[in-house]
């Protein structure tokens, strides 16, 4: 017996009934003989880990475009926490934390730089729309790996493309990261507003301090209790948590999501996006090798908007920059 189906034997021993098994995957897109020590879903997750794209997650918005304290989130400090969160839940309901793991990790991958305000302008722009859930799952089954995808298993591809609306995720550890990602960016949120100026906590609801507490640590403490004492047969908050949840919910909307002054950058996101998305569109030559055969498969449209959504805000920057601002003179330019 390999060290796998050593692991696979444990969890049919160990877990709940209601947990996803490794050993019953669903599978991958591609056949691939079994790692004799990983299960199929711990192999996904390294292979997430891994890849270029998470690794951009560090200079890619959360809330605050391209914030200059040392503090606030990025996409990759928001999928880190969302993890945790999820890892919490699935272990204590005796659900499949590596399939819990894989999909928080890889659940954002899609996020175009500049967060949603980069989102919403590729989606306007480019004929196609755009979802960043959607692109998630294009990241991992065409674009990384040099364009060959990751063949990652459909239980963690289905967990990831419906992490933030539309259908539900097929099994239980997709739920947990669904309603985790939701209670990770409002707690995290409400931390860099109060560091940005733009919020006190002393403005959040009553109703919602009264339930969950007055602390980011003890209001993601009772989410996780609610949703432990829901029990694992339907995932989810206590029927009067939930009502609450979406108190603070529509508060963070209203306050610090819609807030002028966060916001007040994203106009300009509009023109940048705009502006190398029209360079490139008009100028595939000067895209990667890669992108270039994609546009031949695909279509220019995608190819493009594949490319600027892999840019992080820097190198997004950079590029405008370079395109669009003249550069100072110096001695050499010439060559």
């Amino acid at each position: 017996m390999t060290i796998r189906e050593q692991i696979e034997r444990n969890e049919e021993l160990t877990l709940s009934p209601y947990a996803t098994f490794a050993a019953n995957s669903a599978g991958r897109a591609k056949e691939e003989a079994p790692c004799e020590i990983r299960t199929c879903f711990a192999r996904d997750r390294d292979r997430i880990l891994h890849c270029k794209s998470f690794r951009r997650l560090k200079h890619k918005t959360q809330v605050f475009l391209a914030p200059e304290g040392d503090h606030y989130r990025t996409r990759l400090t928001h999928t880190l926490e969302v993890s945790q969160i999820a890892r919490t839940i699935a272990r204590a309901l005796r659900l499949n934390e590596d399939l819990t793991e894989a999909i928080a990790l890889g659940h954002d991958l899609g996020h175009t730089p500049f967060g949603h305000a980069g989102e919403t302008t590729l989606g306007q722009i480019n004929g196609l729309g755009f979802a960043h859930y959607k692109q998630s799952v294009r990241v991992v089954t065409e674009l990384e790996k040099n364009f060959q995808g990751l063949n990652l298993t459909l239980e963690v591809i289905d967990g990831i493309e419906n992490h933030t609306k539309g259908d539900w995720p097929t099994t239980r550890e997709g739920q947990i990261v669904r309603l985790s990602d939701q209670i990770a960016f409002l707690n995290h949120d409400v931390e860099d507003a109060e560091e940005a100026g733009v919020l006190s906590a002393s403005q959040i609801p009553y109703e919602v301090t009264a339930r969950f507490g007055e602390t980011k640590s003890r209001r993601i403490t009772a989410m996780i209790r609610s949703i432990l004492d829901n029990g694992v047969r339907q995932i989810g908050f206590l029927p009067e948590d939930e009502v609450i949840f979406g108190q603070f919910k529509d508060f963070m909307y209203q306050t610090v999501y819609r807030d002028p002054v966060a916001k007040k950058e994203e106009k300009k996101v509009l023109g940048l996006i705009t502006g190398l998305y029209d360079f490139y569109y008009s100028h595939p030559e000067e895209m990667p090798d890669g992108y270039q055969k994609l546009a031949e498969r695909d279509s220019l449209a995608q190819a493009v908007t594949d490319y600027i959504a892999g840019m992080s805000d820097d190198y997004a920057i950079f590029t405008y920059e370079k395109l669009y601002v003249p550069q100072r003179w110096s001695a050499g330019m010439e060559k």
